[in-house]
C-alpha cells in the first residue's frame, strides 16, 4: 500500500490550504475505492480529488500551484498533466461553444498540438504567428490525440522571437494485424469538454453518467519491420469500413451486444494492407488519410505476428 500512501500525501498537499483534512482521511477514501470496489488507482485518485474540490468549492485549475513542467509538444503523452510550453500559434479556428474563447493549433520544433482557451479564464487573446511561453496549461486526450487547455491560472508571456515548427506527420504502409481493446462502438462522457471513454458506465472525471456513443478503431499495423498503433476516429472508421455510427448502433441494438460491432469491423479490415498518413501523438498515429493497397496479406503469418505483439 506504499503507492496509495504516496497518492494520499500528494492529494493532501494539494488540499491542505483549502479544506480541513489529514492524510489518513485521504488514504481511507483511496483504499475504499481501490481495495473494496476494485477501482483503478488513477481513477480512484481523480474521484477523491473531485470530492475535495466539491467540498472546498474550488475549481481544479486552482490546484496548479505553479508546478508545471517545461516540456516539448512531442513529450506530451498523458492527460491531466500540468506543463509549460514554448510554442508558436499556427492557426486559429472558430469556437463551437460560447464557453470557449479561442481554439487552434500550436507548434514547436517537435510537432503540433491543439489548444483551447476557456472564456471564463479571462486571459489575453493570442494572435496567429505569435510565439508564447505558456505556464500552467493542462493536457487532455481524445482518441489518442493530445491537446492542452489554458485556464485562469495560465501565465502567458509573448516572446520577441520566431520559432520553427516541426512536421509530425507519419506515413505507414503495412498490414492491419490486430484490433485492440476499446475498438468498435464505445461510449464517451457527455460533459462539455470531457472526452473520456466510459468504463462500466463511469467517467473517471464525472463518475456515473449516461454516455454518448462514438465509433473508433484502435489498430496495430505491421510494416514488416515495426508494429504501429493507429487510431481511426468515427469518420476514418466509416471511410475504411463503410460502417457508420448510426448503422453500428442499430447493429448493436439488434444483437443486444455492442461487441458485434468490433467483430464486424475486424472481419472487414484485418489482414488487409493500407497506406496510412497522419500526425503522431505519443505512441499513436492518427489516421487522417487512408488508402487500401493491392495485394492480400498472408493471413496466417500476420496472425502469428499479431499474437506476438
Amino acid at each position: 500500500m506504499s503507492e496509495l500512501r504516496q497518492h494520499a500525501e500528494d492529494v493532501h498537499a494539494q488540499f491542505s490550504d483549502h479544506v480541513d483534512v489529514d492524510v489518513a482521511d485521504v488514504r481511507e477514501r483511496l483504499e475504499t475505492l481501490v481495495v473494496d470496489y476494485k477501482v483503478p488507482t488513477d481513477e480512484a485518485r481523480r474521484s477523491v480529488i473531485n470530492h475535495y474540490l466539491e467540498e472546498a468549492g474550488i475549481e481544479r485549475e486552482e490546484l496548479a500551484g505553479g508546478s508545471s513542467e517545461a516540456v516539448s509538444i512531442e513529450e506530451i503523452d498523458e492527460p491531466e498533466r500540468w506543463v509549460e510550453l514554448t510554442a508558436k500559434l499556427i492557426e486559429l479556428w472558430e469556437p463551437r461553444s460560447d464557453s470557449i474563447d479561442q481554439v487552434g493549433l500550436l507548434g514547436d520544433p517537435t510537432g503540433t498540438i491543439k489548444f483551447t482557451k476557456w472564456a471564463k479564464s479571462d486571459l489575453p487573446r493570442l494572435e496567429e504567428g505569435g510565439v508564447y511561453r505558456l505556464r500552467n496549461v493542462v493536457t487532455d486526450e481524445y482518441q489518442g490525440r493530445y491537446s492542452v487547455k489554458l485556464n485562469r491560472t495560465t501565465v502567458i508571456e509573448e516572446l520577441e522571437e520566431d520559432l520553427e515548427v516541426g512536421d509530425d506527420t507519419s506515413v505507414i504502409e503495412g498490414a492491419m494485424v490486430d484490433m485492440q481493446r476499446g475498438s468498435g462502438l464505445i461510449k464517451r462522457c457527455p460533459h462539455e469538454g470531457c472526452t473520456y471513454v466510459l468504463q462500466n458506465g463511469r467517467c473517471p472525471e464525472h463518475g456515473e453518467v449516461e454516455g454518448e456513443f462514438d465509433l473508433r478503431i484502435k489498430a496495430v499495423v505491421d510494416d514488416g519491420i515495426d508494429a504501429h498503433e493507429v487510431i481511426f476516429d468515427a469518420e476514418a472508421t466509416e471511410g475504411l469500413t463503410g460502417l457508420g455510427l448510426e448503422e453500428a448502433k442499430e447493429m448493436a441494438m439488434d444483437a443486444l451486444d455492442t461487441t458485434v460491432v468490433a467483430d464486424e469491423i475486424s472481419d472487414r479490415v484485418l489482414g488487409s494492407y493500407y497506406r496510412i498518413e497522419g500526425p503522431t501523438f505519443g505512441r499513436y498515429v492518427l489516421a487522417d488519410d487512408v488508402e487500401e493497397l493491392a495485394g492480400p496479406a498472408d493471413s496466417e503469418s500476420l496472425l502469428i505476428k499479431a499474437r506476438s505483439i
